[in-house]
């Protein structure tokens, strides 16, 4: 899917792009559409997600670096409490 990414990082990669300064976001369980105005990424420390968008759905959850292009439209279902650290590019 061109509009989402996922990766698996190391350790030595998220010291590298620096997680640690990155903003922290969590939310419950719960079903909430989203448009992405500005490219974001971010890592997932805690919880599993879905998302729809209009090429196809994903899931991702703890150890997951994602990052969704700017214009994108989308549906998150989130399965299991989610708690990430983000950055908006």
């Amino acid at each position: 899917m061109s509009d989402v990414k996922i990766t698996k990082p190391s350790q030595a990669d998220l010291a590298r792009i620096g997680i640690d300064g990155w903003n922290p976001w969590e939310c419950e369980p719960s079903e909430f559409d989203w448009e992405y105005d500005t490219q974001e990424t971010f890592y997932v420390l805690e919880g599993l997600v879905k998302v729809s968008t209009g090429t196809g759905e994903v899931e991702f959850g703890k150890g997951d670096l994602v990052t969704f292009a700017r214009g994108v439209k989308c549906r998150w279902h989130v399965i299991e409490k989610i708690r990430k650290v983000y950055r908006m590019e």
